[in-house]
């Protein structure tokens, strides 16, 4: 499937004086099993005065922006065509979880792909005794590692009410999990967090979910904004699962790849610092449309 995504992100500050430096991540991710960004353009307002393209470890697209005055506002307009395929099917074959602990203690990697970097702690995601305990309690009866994956983002997808503004930004997984509400990053916080307790390295990807569904499908949770979902490692057979718990679902052509890491202190879109002082505020919009069918 191929879609025209138009994402529009502003920063609101208080009082901005000068010299500033953001790292900004909203560019599709460029290829993958999954996805080819086709073309896209990115407007920033006010210009910087230093614009450089890279990349970070986990080998999303950076842009580094350098401001030498402020205005109040800041905008982003990004503008992307992408191709994007379902998601892969067919037979189980990742390990039990006894059998991941094997592979894993053999696995030397230390490249971006390697799962190591994905099953300790990272800077959202610290260990929990609730969430190791609810993990186990959703998988007890589970025989792989992906039937483990699916059944946790079930639970959790059954047991947490989707509500927008009810968690900020850095609501860390244990609280969102107590009160048993939040947003997609805190399904996904909690989902990455409850794997990894058990034992099964997953990351956090941001992205875009399409806002209009096909006909007679119900509208997805999340759509309009941002979403995020779970990269889980299932074996070295099966590789790398993506599944949305916000949605009980495994993310498929509905969802288009922007960044992925640890969690989101790794993808945040925007981030960086400047002079400034007094109150501010921030918003987004997306818009996601089908233009065509992959050739």
């Amino acid at each position: 499937m191929i879609y025209d995504i138009t994402l529009k992100v502003f920063y609101e500050y208080g009082r901005p004086t000068d010299l500033g430096r953001q790292v900004v991540r909203v560019l599709p991710r460029r290829k993958t099993r999954h996805q080819r960004l086709i073309t896209h353009h990115l407007e920033i307002r006010p210009a910087p005065v230093e614009r450089r393209s890279t990349r970070d470890f986990f080998g999303n697209d950076l842009i580094e922006l350098g401001f030498d005055t402020f205005s109040p506002d800041l905008e982003l307009l990004l503008r992307a065509r992408v191709e994007r395929s379902g998601a892969m099917g067919g037979l189980d074959l990742s390990p039990t979880r006894t059998q991941l602990a094997d592979e894993l203690d053999q696995d030397r990697r230390l490249d971006a792909t390697s799962p190591l970097h994905f099953l300790g702690e990272s800077t959202r995601v610290r260990s929990s005794s609730a969430l190791q305990s609810y993990a186990s309690e959703q998988t007890s009866a589970c025989a792989t590692v992906l039937e483990s994956v699916e059944a946790l983002g079930q639970g959790l997808h059954a047991d947490l009410e989707f509500v927008p503004g009810t968690t900020e930004v850095d609501t860390s997984p244990e609280d969102a999990f107590a009160a048993r509400r939040g947003v997609c990053q805190d399904f996904s916080h909690i989902m990455i967090g409850g794997l990894r307790a058990i034992g099964v390295p997953a990351g956090y990807v941001s992205g875009f979910l399409r806002t209009i569904p096909p006909s007679g499908q119900p509208r997805l949770e999340g759509a309009d904004a941002m979403h995020a979902w779970v990269r889980a490692w299932c074996g070295q057979e099966l590789g790398w699962v993506d599944y949305d718990p916000t949605n009980a679902m495994r993310a498929g052509r509905d969802h288009v790849e922007v960044a992925m890491g640890r969690d989101y202190a790794d993808v945040s879109p925007l981030r960086g610092v400047m002079r400034s002082y007094g109150a501010g505020s921030s918003g987004h919009s997306v818009d996601m449309v089908e233009v065509g069918a992959a050739e």
